[in-house]
């Protein structure tokens, strides 16, 4: 009886696994993101296809943006605002803890994916955020790796995710929830799935999740990759340098015969 081999797995970032192991501390920052490091863990990340903390917190949480914007002023120059925002009782430390980690987990799916780039490391960089609560590189590493096996179970059209959302309607009895009603209602065929992400205050790789889920369910059209354009048949040397008046119908001959195939 054969003995299956077992799984290797594959570290999404080398350079991360190196910097975790060496407990370094500073900024690696690819082409969708930057992950931040303190003694080897990810105490923060951000990307520009995410809504940041600031929008989890004002438009999906219930932080006003004046706070906001006076914890930036008062304390970002410190690298201090996370402590600001708890000590000013502007926001509840649980709170602010659930909404770091998940955007800690947002922007790391993208800056770990694999069109990103080149990585570099801006040693001893750090962010204006301040403390809040740190992650294991190894964690954020497998989370990213289950987030992109997930949203490829649920429906595997990876056009989706940067493809304007073009609601379907539903069908007679279909249920939908409440969560899909809202994200469909502001799907006007022209916002994509991190645009939606934006509006709503979420998390891109939910609104991603949500998308396909419904792409899944037929409420929302899934685009397809074109057809490519047919290759042309070339036309033997003996026609186009012929000069008889059936040239013309070998053209036509070659014409239908590139339409068959």
């Amino acid at each position: 009886m054969s003995v299956p081999a077992p799984t290797v797995s594959v570290a999404v970032s080398p350079l991360l696994t190196r910097l975790a192991a060496e407990r370094a501390t500073g900024a690696l920052l690819r082409d969708r993101g930057t992950l931040f490091l303190e003694n080897g863990n990810v105490v923060h990340a951000e990307s520009p296809a995410t809504p940041g903390l600031d929008v989890l917190l004002t438009t999906g949480g219930g932080l006003a943006p004046e706070r906001w914007r006076e914890a930036v002023d008062r304390a970002g120059a410190r690298r201090q605002v996370a402590r600001f925002l708890v000590d000013s009782g502007g926001l509840a430390g649980g709170e602010l803890e659930i909404c770091h980690m998940a955007a800690i987990f947002d922007a790391a799916f993208f800056a770990l994916s694999p069109g990103s780039g080149p990585s570099r490391f801006r040693r001893g960089a750090t962010h204006w955020i301040g403390s809040v609560r740190s992650v294991p590189a190894a964690a954020v590493e497998r989370e990213t790796r289950r987030r992109r096996e997930l949203l490829d179970a649920v429906w595997p059209y990876p056009l989706l995710d940067t493809a304007p959302v073009v609601p379907r309607a539903a069908a007679p009895g279909q249920t939908i929830t409440a969560r899909q009603r809202l994200l469909l209602r502001q799907a006007d065929g022209v916002r994509t799935p991190a645009d939606l992400a934006w509006v709503l205050g979420r998390p891109a790789f939910h609104t991603l999740l949500d998308v396909r889920r419904l792409a899944a369910a037929g409420l929302v059209e899934t685009p397809h990759t074109p057809a490519p354009p047919p290759i042309a048949v070339p036309l033997p040397d003996w026609i186009t340098q012929a000069q008889s008046p059936d040239v013309a119908l070998l053209r036509r001959l070659r014409d239908a015969l590139e339409a068959s195939l």
